[in-house]
């Protein structure tokens, strides 16, 4: 059952209501209530605006997290370059095959435990800072 509703119009606009049921063969009732339905359920571009706006302000987000995770990775590998170079005395060259055999194996043990916590969808800086205001992205995926 069909609620009643009184409505005032202006009269150019109940004028072009009139015209527009003649055309279509309707009654104004009806073609108001087609009007109102239209007006208040969003179209598909608008959905798909909406959409696409939702899509934009989440890559967004994501592009600024990327943005300060790539600056905090560069800044710490700067450091530990700087401080590691000032802080490493040079090793005598009758110790330089030795120094490069356990280095390569402190590589291949680093490479490893990598590998392992990106596998297992680990951070480092969440162990470290869990709590920062720094990192609200969510951990990696598997």
């Amino acid at each position: 059952m069909k609620s009643r509703l009184p409505v005032d119009l202006d009269p150019v606009l109940m004028a072009q209501l009139t015209e527009l049921a003649k055309r279509r063969h309707q009654s104004m009732s009806d073609v108001a209530e087609d009007a109102i339905a239209s007006f208040l359920t969003p179209d598909e571009d608008d959905r798909r605006e909406a959409e696409v706006s939702r899509r934009l302000d989440r890559l967004s987000r994501q592009f600024h997290r990327f943005e300060r995770d790539l600056a905090v990775s560069v800044e710490a590998t700067a450091l530990f370059i700087r401080y590691w170079l000032m802080l490493t005395p040079s090793i005598p060259d009758d110790f330089q095959a030795a120094a490069q055999a356990r280095g390569r194996e402190r590589f291949a043990s680093f490479v490893k435990m990598l590998a392992q916590r990106l596998a297992a969808g680990r951070r480092e800086f969440h162990d470290v800072a869990p709590d920062s205001s720094l990192d609200p992205s969510p951990p990696l995926r598997k």
